[in-house]
């Protein structure tokens, strides 16, 4: 086992039936900065994400195409797989298929757990249903007759025999689990909002379907003529990636030791912080750490951002004309942490101009034309430890606080230049404007070492000029 302290974190796993938007991409984006805090700080880190592949939307989807289904999630799944480049997400990052072989009896095996400890049984019943949020709906939980996330979808009547988990079961274990760990959920608000939910009385939910109507998905162990429900599948990814049942080594190491940490937006609260939870208690495993909700990116007029409402940014409008870092940067200062945000291409563009043109751009390349110019000596230079400087706001996830805190010292360097105006003082006294110029280097060394989890590309580029007492050919950041 390895010496380093281990960590665990996973994002959720976005449905492949269109191409990743930004609310993903803020999803994955905030997971890797904690990746990349928790490594700095010493973590053997387990970064977790994937693709969710079993499900009638899916399915439907495919149909209307004409296509195989298995060709279908296939192409599309690709599409995911190609947010590590764009984004500048951790190299290590595993990725982990619902269609995959080892999580399809992975998923069998944890069913059979949980059937043998008695909680899974089969019943004829009657439900409204949302295929976009894979979920029960009640007549309360409805407008106008449509589900409010997913307004554009038809809400189904299913009438038919399943089998059932038995939810209703763990009411008050969960209330217990909640009450022994007081920071399960973050912000406090979501975790109010689950706990009430809780108190109100739990309902079993199906955790199947009939094959005959709905082939797409993973057999549910000893009858042919059923598949598993999207979540009793899906939810299993978190721990079939650390190749559970058998690599029961690494299953220890991460989930029992390594404070299992799970990402994801306010529409996926129920499931992670409450299903996901009473489905572990059931098959008799460790529960998770801690459950991190995000809120939504909403578009113009306040309305969610959704693939089914069809008002959707994706990463790549950001990144092909504004960069990686800058999409890293925007979803860490520019957007509530918890809350729902606007997201609009001009507030991105803003964000460029102001922090990265006439901010962290402006400050390297001032600060390391004079170095150069001046032949300042930084051969004594020491960049900082990460962990001796990292901010712990961190540990609140909260990288609004951590990015303002950096911009503070951008704007108290550029201040201290502006002061004490090394360009005018080396023509009197060459020595005081080479230690000007030398602390705002320093200052620079320690900003790039802060910047690593947030913006690492541009963290390395900064370390690297700066270490090679080089101004940059062209500007950091180019003015759009």
């Amino acid at each position: 086992m390895n010496e380093q302290k281990p960590f665990y974190i996973t994002t959720t796993l976005p449905y492949v039936n269109a191409e990743p938007h930004v609310g993903f991409a803020m999803e994955i984006i905030r997971a890797d900065i904690f990746a990349r805090y928790k490594k700095l700080m010493g973590y053997d880190v387990f970064f977790n994400t994937g693709t969710d592949e079993h499900c009638q939307k899916l399915w439907a989807d495919a149909l209307k195409v004409g296509e195989d289904v298995k060709t279908y999630v296939d192409r599309h799944a690709v599409m995911f797989r190609g947010l590590k480049e764009m984004l500048g997400i951790s190299d290590d990052i595993h990725f982990i298929r619902t269609t995959d072989a080892h999580h399809e009896s992975a998923a069998q095996e944890f069913w059979k757990r949980v059937e043998q400890n008695g909680y899974i049984y089969k019943k004829q019943y009657q439900i409204k249903y949302c295929v976009g949020c894979e979920l029960e709906k009640t007549d309360s939980e409805l407008i106008d007759s449509k589900c409010p996330i997913h307004p554009t979808y038809t809400i189904e009547l299913i009438d038919e025999e399943n089998y059932f988990f038995k939810f209703s079961a763990f009411q008050k274990p969960l209330l217990d689990f909640y009450a022994k760990n007081p920071h399960f959920v973050v912000p406090d608000f979501r975790f109010h909002e689950i706990k009430t939910f809780i108190e109100a009385g739990l309902e079993d939910f199906s955790i199947s379907r009939l094959k005959s109507k709905m082939p797409w998905g993973v057999a549910v162990p000893g009858d042919d003529t059923q598949v598993m429900y999207v979540w009793f599948d899906a939810l299993v990814n978190y721990i079939s990636t650390l190749g559970w049942p058998e690599n029961s080594d690494q299953f220890e190491t991460f989930w029992k030791n390594g404070n299992p940490t799970q990402y994801c937006g306010k529409d996926n609260l129920r499931q992670q912080s409450a299903m996901w939870q009473a489905m572990l208690m059931a098959a008799d495993l460790p529960n998770s750490h801690q459950i991190v909700i995000n809120g939504f990116f909403t578009g113009d007029g306040g309305i969610k951002m959704s693939k089914s409402i069809g008002n959707v940014v994706t990463p790549n409008q950001v990144v092909d004309e504004y960069g990686t870092d800058m999409l890293r940067l925007f979803v860490s200062k520019e957007v509530s942490m918890f809350e729902d945000s606007p997201f609009t291409l001009e507030r991105v563009a803003a964000t460029y101009n102001a922090n990265l043109v006439n901010g962290i751009g402006n400050l390297v390349s001032r600060s390391l034309t004079m170095a150069q110019s001046y032949d300042v000596d930084i051969n004594d230079l020491v960049f900082p430890q990460f962990a001796d400087i990292a901010h712990p706001a961190y540990e609140r996830f909260d990288y609004a606080e951590v990015t303002n805190s950096i911009w503070a010292e951008i704007a108290d360097l550029d201040k201290y230049i502006t002061d004490t105006e090394p360009f005018k003082t080396f023509k009197v006294d060459p020595d005081k404007a080479r230690a000007d110029v030398h602390h705002v280097i320093t200052g620079l060394a320690r900003v790039s070492m802060l910047l690593q989890p947030i913006m690492p590309a541009t963290a390395d580029k900064i370390a690297e000029l700066i270490k090679k007492r080089e101004k940059p050919s062209e500007p950091l950041f180019i003015r759009k």
